[in-house]
Order: structure tokens, then C-alpha cells, then sequence
């Protein structure tokens, strides 16, 4: 039914394949967390817990009905881990890397999928990014691994430590948020290494790195520290980035200054729990501490992150860093009223600005659609509804612990917001509608805004 709604009365077009191609493999991967050998208690887990994970999963969400750890068997959760992988890099990265090993000619129908994909400006020199990326993403995952080996191998032992290693280094770079310390307490993340500064700022590390996007991975490769040489939409991402990431920290610390999560413990930690909660809202899913006893100016900012997200052709979602910084661009734009936009002695085409307030829009109809829907099906506050929306659309993963508790018909809506905010929402539109000529200039007329 959905492939038919998809293709009804539209050319096939790349969007179209991308989204499909998602959807085909939520399906796999539900159908073998269905299987008995995937839970723990050998039993067959429910179609709508299946899907509800496999979909969090492959969109790299992180939101879960059951505990990881708890719940799945090992094979659950090594089927778990590859949909993340293949989530967060992108099915046909991994499809067109596979074809580069064979003498198999690359046709420009595939290198037009992965340059959707990964939101790259140019066809030339695909073929080449996307083995830059491959082999870029696995080095770094494993860096991460190794490092976080370092404390999980003396907890757990050698072979436990290990493999929580590299589900957790995979998981952070890949911003997804599954976790798999259900091993000490069902549904605590990472709470049990709020003080660690190893822990956590290696997930930092995997979270900034995996969620900045691979045409800045690049642009750095080529031009290192200078700054100036890179590309206007690098700058960009690499400032919001920074800004975002500054001034959340600083506003969770002075919010939470004297609360029951600050009490009893120094600057320090205070200050590296801050940190923390202001990098995984976009869009990692992790948490070091308790989200329900934060404040509710706390609560309102990380909701702000979430819809941020992180940047575009990278693992993580939202409206993206650059789409934010644009949108803040157009406002001092008309503040000072110019007739077009400028950043870092460049001009912004006029049809950015029209896709930007698009995406902006489109999320916040989807979102705020989802929560009325939702607050019509449960009874529950609606900050705690907003905040699951958020979370799902925004492929972050984080919870206010609502979320086991929804009925069938809610967890379904979140599966659809996961869903549209992997596959992205002018995508799912690009995919549903067709094309229509119309003449290339109509008559002016002003009307009154504001």
C-alpha cells in the first residue's frame, strides 16, 4: 500500500527510491526482531514492538518501547546495530561501496541516488566521497570503540567490554541513542556515567563528528585550520554548531543551578552533564541524567535543540544547523532591510530561502499535528507529548519515559514521525507528487503581511 501511494501517478525519481528503499528495510528488519531467537525469553515479540524498533533503529532515533539490553538477545541486538549502521551512513553508501570493489560500472542513476542521499552538491567525484566516507566512519567508530574499551573492558570483562564498546561508539556516531545499559538498570543510558569524563566526552566526540555532516568532514580534510578557505555552507554549519552547543550548555547550567540533579556535586560535573545535554538533543538520544527532574525552561530548550538537529548529509536529523542559521540570516536580513540575504561576503539564491521556510514550516505543522493527535489519544500533559514528538521527528531518541506507556495507535504516529524525519519531509512530498509546467512568469501583486 505504501509503495502504491508512492508510485501512483509519478515518474520514478530518486526520492522515490531512497524512501522505498528505507521502508523495505524497516520491514527486514522487523521481520527478524519478530523472529523467537531475537528476544531473550525466546518468544516472538509483537508486530508493533518489531516495527516501533526496527524503525528507530534504521531512522537512528533511539526511542524504544522495550530495554535494549533487556529485552534482546544477542542476535536482536547485532540486527539492532546494523540497522543503525546502515541508517546512519545511508542504505546505498553502503550499496555503492560495495559496487566500487566490483567491475561493475557505476551508472549515473546510482551516483544520482547517493548524491540525494547524502545531500551532495555536484555528481563529480561521488564514487570517491562516498569511499571517503565509508572509511572515515569505520576508522572513527573504531577509535571510539578502543577508547571506550578502556573503561567498559575492566567493568564487564574483556569479550562484554568489548562489544558494549563498539554497540556504543557505533550507536554515538551514527547518532541513534541506543544504548545497552539495561546490564545494570533497564532504560538508564548513560546516567551511570554522568561524572566520567572518558565516557562522556568520547560519545561527545562521536555525536559532534557523526551529526556535522560529511561534506564538512571533507571540506576539513582538504583544507584543515583554514577557516577561509572552506566553502560558505561549512562555515556555516561548523559556527552554528559551536554557538548552539555554547549557549546550550550555558543556559542547561543556569537553569539547573540548585536542583535536585546539581545538588551534591562540583562545578565540574555540573558542567560536564550541561555539556552533555546540550550535544545529544541534536539528535543523538543519549542522557546522563534524569530527564524528567530537569526544569521546564530545561525541558523547553532541549525541545528547541531537537527540532534544530544537527547538519545536512550527516547521520543526524531535525531541520538541520545550516537550515537554522539561514532562517536567522533572513530575519537580519529584513531587519535591515536588504533586498537579499548575504553571509561571509556571499549571496544566499533566492531558492534556498524558499526551501528553508518550507522544511521549517512542514516540521512544525507534522509536529504539532502528531502531539494534537497523540493528546487525543492519551491523557497525558502535553509538554510531555510535545516532547516525544519532537524527539521522533528529530530522530533524537530522547524521552520524558512516556513512551512504553503509549497505546499501539500512538506508537504508530511515532513510528511515522521517525519515518518522514529519517527520509526528510520535502523528501516524502518530492516522492508523493509530480511535477507541473507553469508559465515561467504571472502577473505581480503585492499583498500585506505582518
Amino acid at each position: 500500500m505504501f509503495t502504491k501511494i508512492l508510485w501512483h501517478n509519478s515518474q520514478p525519481n530518486t526520492m522515490k527510491t531512497l524512501a522505498i528503499g528505507y521502508f523495505y528495510i524497516i520491514m527486514l528488519g522487523s521481520i527478524l526482531l519478530m523472529l523467537p531467537i531475537a528476544s531473550r525469553s525466546s518468544e516472538t515479540t509483537s508486530f508493533v514492538t518489531a516495527l516501533f524498533t526496527a524503525t528507530s533503529a534504521t531512522c537512528v532515533t533511539g526511542l524504544v518501547i522495550v530495554d535494549t539490553f533487556s529485552h534482546w538477545s544477542l542476535f536482536g541486538q547485532i540486527v539492532i546495530l546494523l540497522l543503525i549502521q546502515t541508517g546512519g551512513v545511508g542504505f546505498m553508501t553502503f550499496a555503492i561501496g560495495a559496487l566500487t570493489f566490483t567491475d561493475k560500472r557505476i551508472g549515473l542513476r546510482q551516483r544520482e541516488l547517493i548524491q540525494d542521499s547524502l545531500s551532495v552538491p555536484q555528481l563529480g567525484g561521488i564514487v570517491r566521497m562516498t569511499r571517503f566516507i565509508l572509511l572515515g566512519t569505520f576508522m572513527i567508530e573504531a577509535t571510539g570503540a578502543l577508547l571506550l574499551a578502556i573503561r567498559f573492558c575492566p567493568q564487564m570483562g574483556l569479550l562484554r567490554g568489548a562489544y558494549f564498546a563498539v554497540f556504543h561508539s557505533v550507536s554515538a556516531f551514527c547518532n541513534a541513542g541506543f544504548d545497552l545499559m539495561g546490564y545494570f538498570s533497564p532504560f538508564i543510558s548513560l546516567c551511570g556515567y554522568a561524572d566520567d569524563w572518558l565516557v562522556s566526552g568520547v560519545i561527545m566526540a562521536l555525536i559532534i563528528i557523526g551529526g556535522i555532516g560529511f561534506l564538512v568532514w571533507a571540506d576539513v580534510f582538504q583544507h584543515g585550520y583554514h577557516f577561509k578557505k572552506m566553502t560558505l555552507h561549512s562555515k556555516i554549519v561548523i559556527l552554528t554548531t559551536a554557538l548552539l552547543i555554547i549557549v546550550g550548555t550555558v543556559l542547561i547550567f543556569v537553569f539547573e543551578i540548585g536542583g535536585n540533579i546539581s545538588i551534591g556535586k562540583s562545578i565540574g560535573d555540573n558542567l560536564l552533564w550541561s555539556f552533555f545535554q546540550s550535544i545529544t538533543p541534536r539528535t543523538a538520544g543519549f542522557n546522563s541524567v534524569n530527564l524528567p527532574a530537569l526544569s521546564s525552561s530545561s525541558i523547553l530548550l532541549i525541545i528547541l535543540l531537537m527540532i534544530i538537529g544537527g547538519s545536512s548529509g550527516s547521520t543526524a536529523g531535525g531541520i538541520k544547523t545550516s537550515t537554522f542559521a539561514v532562517l536567522l540570516l533572513c530575519m537580519r536580513s529584513e531587519v535591515k532591510q536588504r533586498k537579499h540575504v548575504y553571509c561571509m561576503g556571499r549571496r544566499i539564491d533566492d531558492a534556498v530561502l524558499r526551501r528553508v521556510c518550507c522544511i521549517l514550516i512542514i516540521y512544525l505543522l507534522v509536529i504539532l499535528s502528531a502531539t494534537l493527535a497523540i493528546c487525543s489519544i492519551e491523557n497525558l500533559p502535553l509538554t510531555e507529548v510535545l516532547f516525544e514528538a519532537a524527539s521522533a521527528i528529530g530522530t533524537v531518541g530522547l524521552s520524558l519515559g512516556i513512551t512504553p506507556q503509549l497505546s499501539s495507535a500512538s506508537h504508530i504516529i511515532l513510528i511515522t514521525l521517525m519515518y518522514i524525519g529519517r527520509v526528510g519531509c520535502l523528501a516524502i512530498l518530492f516522492a508523493m507528487t509530480h511535477n507541473t509546467l507553469v508559465p515561467s512568469r504571472l502577473p505581480v501583486e503585492n499583498i500585506k503581511v505582518g
